[in-house]
């Protein structure tokens, strides 16, 4: 029996409505426009108001099934990565499987944060090995709902949206090579939604908290630790474009930099969305699809990585 693999098919997005800039955060925080952009490359970001992390991931489900013109009852699984579910349980992709009416498809979140997208698609990847023929993979986040809206080193970042992407077994694979790596030992690196410990038999002074981040912490990591493991994962291959998560416009300058690599094989949006954590990579994909910059069946060879809390990351490459 020959050995099948995931094929990309087909790209989509959602964005919330709602836009708030730079300058709207500058009414309630001591920040400006020019701060922000400075510091980061984002001039605004997308919050979703009434819609949740699973209605957005449903938008972007009903456009891959749209796109693909297939039926919902033929996928085998619908994966979302995601640190900003509607509940704990159930899972965002257990949502979106049954509003879809995908009835026939296991389904299941993957928490690896900004790498959850890379994460999700390598296992997505795995599956299609061990013989299903077809499903969905999606990074959704409405990280505004895990904010602290008036602490300025956090609120200024982040944005909500989804994007995902539909994979079908073929004999050619579109993910060539993956490298997926964490360090829990640097976990408090970055923190959301801690759940406080009150059963009735415990006693604590622990509290909820809001997303915290140990920016430095962060920026060191990404231009070390990823910088190196993106280096190793590439070697000599020949790379069209590197789709980095879309955190920050000077770490995505600077690794081009220790890649050796022209800035304009590292295509960025964030200046748009700001960090959409396991959206990211999806929403930038979608849109250079949309763009002709990518082609779907063109052999373009193009690097995944993603990066942020746990701490995860990874690298995917992959050949469209």
């Amino acid at each position: 029996m020959s050995m099948s693999f995931g094929k990309i098919i087909a790209t989509a997005r959602y964005l919330p409505e709602k836009i708030v800039t730079n300058d709207d955060l500058a009414e309630w925080l001591d920040t400006s426009d020019e701060w922000i952009q400075s510091r980061t490359g984002i001039k605004q970001r997308h919050v979703a108001e009434a819609e949740n992390t699973s209605d957005m991931c449903l938008q972007v489900a009903k456009k891959l099934v749209d796109k693909a013109a297939i039926d919902p009852m033929s996928l085998d699984f619908i994966i979302v990565a995601t640190m900003s579910p509607d509940y704990t349980s159930p899972s965002v992709a257990c949502q979106v499987q049954g509003q879809l009416g995908a009835k026939q498809a296991m389904a299941f979140d993957v928490a690896a944060a900004c790498a959850g997208f890379v994460y999700a698609l390598a296992t997505a990847e795995n599956f299609m090995r061990g013989g299903m023929k077809r499903g969905i993979i999606i990074g959704g986040e409405k990280t505004s709902k895990l904010l602290d809206w008036h602490d300025r080193s956090s609120a200024v970042l982040f944005g909500d949206g989804a994007a995902g992407v539909l994979l079908e077994s073929n004999e050619e694979a579109s993910i060539i090579k993956q490298m997926l790596r964490a360090d829990g030992e640097r976990a408090n690196a970055l923190t959301s939604g801690f759940r406080k410990n009150s059963n009735i038999f415990h006693e604590g002074t622990e509290t909820s908290t809001a997303l915290s981040m140990d920016g430095r912490g962060i920026w060191n990591f990404a231009l070390n630790d990823v910088t190196k493991s993106l280096k190793e994962f590439i070697g000599d291959e020949p790379v069209d474009y590197y789709l980095l998560h879309q955190a920050n416009k000077r770490i995505i300058e600077k690794i081009a930099r220790k890649m050796n690599e022209p800035i304009e094989k590292f295509p960025m949006n964030l200046m748009n969305y700001g960090n959409t954590s396991a959206a990211s990579i999806p929403i930038l994909l979608d849109e250079l699809v949309e763009a002709n910059v990518l082609s779907l069946n063109s052999n373009q060879k193009v690097v995944l990585t993603g990066y942020g809390g746990g701490l995860a990351w990874g690298n995917l490459l992959i050949q469209l």
